[in-house]
């Protein structure tokens, strides 16, 4: 059974009642980020129940030695671990000398904890009566700033309801945390200074093996009511922590608050020396600014994004919330600003995965920042990967390959390799295609071919050189094979030819050999660095194209579609449907050979290569493919509600196209896999994102322009989406009867709608 404590809310993601069951999954659900750092959303105060500490500095990281039973040459020297930070949000709390500990509190009432989307900060209040029967009211605020992207703010304020009281606020820096996920319980940092100038104090820290070097840092402003009061505060260090207690004695109805101001300086921004003095600057900021305004100025920066990125929703409220969770979760993950930065799958809620930049990027997630965001944003991630291109040819390197034949990793933080279960390691080599895909897909949309002949075409050549290294000509088929892969579907390992590997493969080669002609004809300069860098011959493309033009696909001709892999048609293909309940979700039921055995699949696999490829397949193909496998597929991976409602919404399955977006909208809001409290599924958001605009909204790139064909849930009145589309900003608007197009921007736009094509003026509604 999912979850369903989230109250249903348009605006905000709200759990009222306080359960200990459920906290660690509500720290996940609560995360707030603004793509420089996040954080879990644990509670200020000290918590004795289950709870999973954790704070997260974007692009900090920790080389975590492989644990692995037995070694295999390629294999990775380490797993990349996204690093729990030093903690600069704790406040402990002493009333009357008792803690403030929800955990061992007698009673606790009223809790209610809100994470309001549209402002971007996040809340709390509750009634609680401690051990002492002291009786309190606690109303909590916080929010990490967009505009000041090193700064933090909480607000923490008790009221005494039942009699005079001692009030102690300890806040504090804690330099002595760990990792819950370690392979080796290994210390990832060392604490070089614990320091405090008046009010303000300071944790300086570096990385073990990593050398990154931080400033955690905080300082403190006390109120009684509204009034501003200056408390002399008792300093408490150690080697790795350091704190100030502001002990006030509190009537009965007053409210004693403070307020917090925190977060980090590190030295991918900043000099190592320089990292104190910035801390410093920007706590003088902070106070300047104060609570209240630096509030406000959350708001403006959020209602900025929204404004281009908000999908409207109505006549369905959870629907409605689900995708807004998404949007925000996205935003709270990366905004665009550092093209050293990527798009972790936890992102800032958890450390499962490693936090690392996996395919799902420029498989899911560029659609959504290109289109709610300006390109700029969308080829910093395309030059992420040119960055890391040195390293991939390293990566095929270690597993055998030569001649600048790159592979881009799994799993990566830096360029290198560093997933080490070796069946996704060596074998899902399909990530490749993703990333000439997202070139392809960039170009396509944006209209800007420039990044090609710069970085790009580099890119398609290590990827082809790969795949025809990779292939092997077989002399029974007298075709070329892929053996030896893992697909999409991760329920499968070491099968051969996997159909969508073996597609993609054949495209890239295709869409590097066209890209080279194309640079060759019209950029020469370009062409002549790049040729004589990469010292591609005639030969080489002639061989090239001789795997591309004779890859082998398994095809059904029983069935009339390819095959997921060579056996397929082994299996016992007993649909999902016959799946007793008990027995889901089967990758935490199920052995993993009964699960390698089943026919039963992850994600769209052979329906990823249709998704993706969707106009070079017949309508009826797609159909007779979904009609085969959508059956099969248990869904156990986010990534796979998504792509299954955009192909159910163009075979008009409305209803199936419907159950699925809630699925992908509310996966870790209903937690559909049972895993929320681990973190959440932040890549497979940018794919909820997509089962509206390209499924529901049918939003395509056709002749060069935007392609629409719009449906709607018979649960929604209406929807609305933005696309920003080469600089030019189009408003959909679909409802149970019509669908209204506007144009912002100075200068007409030729769209198609339902293959009719329709020109739209700037600022002139167009109604079909």
């Amino acid at each position: 059974m999912n979850q369903d404590y989230i109250q249903p809310d348009d605006w905000s993601i709200i759990e009222e009642g306080f359960d200990t069951n459920r906290v660690r999954s509500s720290e996940s659900l609560f995360s707030i980020g603004n793509g420089a750092m996040g954080h879990r959303a644990n509670f200020e105060e000290h918590y004795s129940g289950p709870t999973f500490q954790g704070s997260y500095i974007a692009g900090v990281y920790y080389p975590d030695k492989t644990r692995v039973g037995w070694w295999k040459n390629g294999y990775p020297e380490y797993f990349a671990k996204v690093l729990n930070a030093p903690n600069w949000i704790g406040i402990n709390i002493n009333i009357d000398d008792e803690s403030l500990d929800l955990y061992t509190a007698k009673n606790v009432s009223q809790f209610r904890r809100e994470l309001n989307m549209q402002e971007g900060w996040l809340s709390r209040s509750f009634i609680a009566t401690l051990q002492n029967d002291v009786q309190i009211k606690v109303e909590t605020k916080r929010f990490l700033s967009l505009e000041y992207d090193e700064l933090g703010a909480i607000n923490y304020a008790i009221t005494l309801l039942n009699r005079d009281a001692k009030i102690t606020f300890e806040p504090y820096l804690d330099g002595g945390i760990t990792n819950e996920d370690t392979n080796w319980d290994d210390q990832f940092w060392e604490t070089l200074e614990v320091s405090n100038d008046g009010h303000q104090a300071f944790i300086r820290s570096k990385t073990m093996k990593t050398d990154f070097h931080t400033c955690t840092y905080m300082e403190s402003e006390l109120f009684l009511d509204d009034t501003k009061i200056n408390v002399h505060p008792q300093k408490n260090e150690t080697a790795t922590f350091i704190s100030f207690s502001y002990e006030q004695e509190v009537k009965k109805g007053t409210t004693y608050s403070i307020q917090k101001y925190g977060g980090y300086t590190v030295d991918r921004n900043h000099d190592k020396s320089d990292l104190r003095a910035v801390a410093q600057r920007n706590l003088a900021t902070a106070k300047e600014l104060g609570f209240a305004t630096m509030l406000e100025g959350q708001r403006g920066a959020w209602a900025k994004i929204w404004d281009m990125a908000d999908i409207t929703i109505e006549g369905d409220l959870k629907a409605q919330q689900g995708i807004r969770f998404n949007i925000m979760q996205l935003n709270h993950t990366y905004l665009g600003k550092d093209a050293r930065l990527n798009i972790g799958p936890k992102g800032f809620t958890g450390e499962k995965y490693g936090g690392s930049t996996y395919w799902d990027t420029e498989a899911y997630c560029i659609p959504f920042y290109m289109a709610t965001k300006d390109q700029k944003v969308a080829r910093n991630l395309l030059a992420y990967r040119y960055n890391h291109l040195d390293k991939a040819i390293e990566n095929a390197e270690k597993l055998g390959f030569s001649n600048g034949a790159a592979l881009y990793p799994m799993v990566t933080m830096n360029g290198e390799e560093c997933h080490n279960e070796w069946e996704i390691t060596f074998e899902e080599i399909h990530r490749n295609g993703a990333i000439s895909f997202a070139i392809y897909n960039y170009h396509r949309f944006t209209g800007d071919y420039s990044y090609i002949p710069e970085k790009g075409l580099e890119v398609l050549i290590g990827i082809a050189r790969f795949w025809h290294q990779r292939a092997t000509y077989s002399e029974a088929k007298k075709q070329f094979v892929i053996l030896g892969v893992t697909g999409p579907n991760e329920y499968e390992n070491n099968v051969n030819n996997n159909f969508y590997t073996n597609y993609i493969a054949q495209w890239c080669i295709r869409y590097a050999i066209e890209n080279i002609d194309k640079v060759k004809a019209e950029y020469s300069d370009d062409y002549s660095r790049i040729m004589t860098k990469v010292n591609l011959s005639d030969e080489e493309l002639q061989e090239w194209q001789q795997v591309a033009d004779n890859m082998y696909f398994p095809y059904s001709d029983t069935h009339k579609v390819y095959l997921q892999q060579d056996g397929f048609l082994d299996k016992e293909l007993v649909s999902v449907a016959n799946l007793e309940a008990s027995q889901r979700p089967i990758n935490q039921k199920w052995s993993w050979d009964r699960i390698l055995r089943s026919p039963y699949i992850k994600q769209a696999d052979t329906l990823q290569g249709f998704y993706f490829f969707e106009d070079q397949f017949s309508l009826e193909e797609l159909e007779r493919h979904f009609d085969f496998y959508e059956p099969l597929t248990v869904h156990e991976s986010s990534l796979s509600p998504c792509v299954h409602s955009i192909q159910a919404a163009k075979l008009d399955r409305m209803e199936q196209a419907y159950t699925f977006y809630l699925q992908t909208s509310r996966l870790d809001l209903d937690d559909y896999n049972h895993e929320v409290e681990e973190g959440l599924h932040i890549t497979s958001m940018a794919g909820t994102w997509m089962s509206i605009v390209e499924g529901f909204g049918g939003m395509r790139v056709k002749e060069n322009t935007l392609s629409f064909e719009p449906k709607i849930p018979k649960q929604w009145k209406a929807y609305s989406f933005k696309i920003n589309f080469r600089n030019q900003i189009i408003k959909v608007n679909v409802n149970q009867n019509e669908t209204h197009f506007e144009l912002e921007g100075n200068q007409e736009l030729d769209i198609w709608i339902n293959k009719r094509k329709i020109t739209i003026a700037p600022n002139t509604l167009v109604t079909v």
